[in-house]
């Protein structure tokens, strides 16, 4: 009988104890304080993300361009090689300009030609000016017919047209003389600005047909960064904002750069905007094509 008791009251307790735990853990007000909490955390997640935004683009330059022939002909001289630095106008190669520079020699000596025959006109006018104005005095004081002065004055009309006749024939040749320079330009293959030779197309001998390409040239600075973004950044991007450019290669070399360009438009086929960003500082081992990615730094 006792040890009945002595369970009953073991049993009794544990109960008790048992009771306050679980009331605890079913508190109106700390179930209530539960789903509080989570909105709070996913709304600071998407901030989070915000500011350190990943992209990936290109590294380019704004001068890049393969170099074509602008006239059919034969590669006569190679001056460069791929790799070989290059300014702006260097001579890189020639095609055969035999036939032209005789054409052009000859349109220069045909201008010269007429330029001579304008000169002799133009004295033949002004003689003819001296006998029209001569006649007309002589008329005037009756001691020549009218059929006289009027015959100067036709002569002095006659050769002012045959002076601008020669002043048109002397703009032709020159006009001729001019294309044929313009032709012989085309065979001097010169760099549009400085950079480096990315590739080289053309060896000596070769025939080449017009627009065929002769060499890439690529300009090494200064380097940009083309990459997109989604719509939202719109507005809170603009020239002059600061980020950093990773290289995907390299992860642990980081290079500053500042926002160039922001497309005032949104790509609808992608809900993205287009940004160009400047590296600032030496290029050291940075090359046009290399692929980098941008990461963004509290953007405002």
């Amino acid at each position: 009988m006792q040890k009945s008791s002595g369970l009953a009251l073991l049993a009794l307790f544990g109960v008790t104890v048992l009771l306050p735990g679980c009331s605890s853990n079913l508190a109106p007000a700390d179930a209530a304080a539960t789903p509080a909490s989570q909105p709070a955390e996913s709304a600071r997640l998407p901030q989070t993300i915000a500011a350190d935004y990943i992209a990936s683009g290109p590294i380019v330059v704004e001068n890049q361009v393969e170099l074509a022939a602008q006239r059919d002909g034969m590669v006569a001289e190679v001056l460069v090689e791929t790799g070989a630095p290059v300014r702006k106008g260097q001579l890189l190669a020639k095609l055969d300009d035999r036939q032209l520079t005789a054409n052009r020699d000859a349109a220069a000596a045909k201008a010269r030609s007429t330029e001579a025959d304008l000169k002799n006109w133009e004295a033949t006018l002004k003689v003819a000016q001296t006998e029209r104005d001569r006649s007309e005095q002589l008329w005037a004081a009756n001691i020549i017919a009218k059929n006289q002065e009027e015959k100067a004055k036709f002569q002095y009309e006659a050769t002012e047209f045959e002076v601008e006749r020669q002043r048109e024939d002397m703009k032709y040749a020159q006009d001729t003389l001019r294309s044929l320079e313009l032709e012989l330009e085309k065979t001097r293959i010169t760099a549009p600005f400085d950079g480096v030779v990315a590739r080289r197309y053309l060896h000596v001998g070769q025939e080449v047909a017009k627009n065929d390409r002769l060499f890439w040239i690529s300009a090494v600075g200064p380097l940009r960064v083309k990459f997109a973004l989604p719509e939202s950044y719109l507005g809170r991007l603009r020239k002059g904002t600061e980020l950093i450019v990773v290289l995907s290669a390299s992860p642990d070399e980081v290079h500053a750069a500042k926002v160039l360009l922001v497309s005032p438009v949104v790509d609808p086929s992608s809900d993205t905007i287009d940004i160009t960003a400047e590296l600032e500082g030496p290029p050291t081992n940075l090359r046009p094509g290399m692929t980098a990615n941008i990461r963004l730094r509290n953007p405002k």
